[in-house]
């Protein structure tokens, strides 16, 4: 799968700026660019995000100045991305497996497969792992050390899982995102190329569900514990150590820092960002960025303090209610008043003049 440079600018239409014979082995976005590996901007804008990645090359739109990694240029930045990305992480062709081991799939001696489940090509599964009945593992998926996979979850290609990770039953992790654009008055499918990354020692609870990424990872962080019946859209970056209760709905290109808590029925907006330690109540919608360390409860979610003090009014509200009516006759019997007095004092200027 590995092309020089040159070959990659000539698959994708672009013209290459830097040395056409340095290698490139992989496509994914910023964050998850690793060394040898080519990402894309859409807006040289956004250049900035090239300095906290490890990519050794960059698609773009036009000539980045200053940049020292190798650039190609195209027209459409998102479609050649697309192309590379294809390239080096091709679409699987037969998702639905024959029943049973796919004769490619490498398996530990140590490993525990049950005869209903489904393993595609080129699967890999480590030591002491244990897949139950029912399960479906679609093909170029890396399941590591000690895993337990429980009945009837489905885990679509190229998914990679660490190790001591439990998978609840009937979990779907890497289904595409909902993620789609329009042409001419049609909803058509945008792309949904990338994969999903669960990290040790993650558990996920029963119908749980996972995107992918559209290029690169969706990301479950090591150690962060998912409850059942979960949505977890394309693109997120669950931090380390999470806590996220039933129900708890994230939209995509969401990102939680370490020690976050969601509780039951939290909704996220798409691409905010939690930061470290922050707690969400129950049944709040989260619309704009959190600050760490701090509890957001109310839909839309405000700063504890600030949300008591909105609940504290609120519970005073038919109180306010009826002071407000009893205001109301009161001016109204204040407006008679003076309306009277001006009528009395219209009269007595008229009798004046007469006499």
């Amino acid at each position: 799968m590995t092309l020089f440079l040159g070959e990659l600018a000539n698959l994708v239409g672009g013209i290459l700026i830097g040395d056409a014979d340095q290698c490139c082995r992989g496509a994914n976005p910023p964050e998850d660019a690793r060394d040898g590996e080519i990402t894309m901007l859409d807006s040289i804008s956004r250049s900035d995000v090239l300095q906290q990645s490890s990519a050794s090359a960059v698609i773009t739109p036009e000539e980045v100045a200053g940049l020292t990694i190798p650039q190609i240029v195209v027209e459409n930045p998102h479609l050649a991305f697309s192309t590379a990305v294809t390239h080096f992480r091709p679409p699987i062709k037969n998702t639905s497996a024959t029943h049973g081991v796919s004769p490619t799939a490498r398996i530990a001696d140590s490993a525990e497969i049950h005869p209903t489940a489904t393993i595609g090509d080129n699967v890999v599964i480590g030591e002491r792992t244990r897949i139950h009945p029912g399960v479906v593992i679609m093909p170029e998926t890396v399941i590591r050390n000690d895993c337990d996979i429980f009945p009837n979850v489905t885990i679509y290609h190229y998914t990679q899982i660490d190790q001591r990770v439990v998978i609840h039953a009937g979990c779907t992790i890497g289904a595409n995102g909902f993620g789609y654009r329009q042409e001419n008055g049609r909803h058509l499918p945008a792309a949904q190329l990338g994969y999903v990354h669960i990290e040790a020692d993650v558990e996920i609870g029963a119908s749980a569900t996972i995107d992918r990424g559209s290029y690169g990872a969706t990301r479950i962080g090591e150690g962060t514990k998912i409850d059942n019946q979960v949505m977890i859209a394309h693109n997120c970056k669950i931090g380390r150590h999470n806590l996220i209760c039933s129900q708890v709905g994230i939209a995509g290109s969401s990102k939680t820092g370490d020690y976050v808590v969601l509780a039951g029925q939290v909704g996220l907006k798409d691409h905010i960002t939690l930061g470290d330690h922050t707690i969400v109540g129950a049944q709040a919608g989260v619309m704009d960025d959190c600050a760490g360390n701090e509890v957001y409860l109310g839909s839309p979610a405000t700063p504890q303090r600030e949300q008591m003090q909105i609940m504290a009014v609120e519970r005073r509200l038919p109180e306010m209610r009826r002071e407000m009516k009893t205001l109301k006759r009161e001016i109204e019997q204040l407006k008679a008043l003076l309306r009277k007095d001006a009528e009395e004092a219209t009269s007595s200027e008229k009798n004046q003049k007469v006499a």
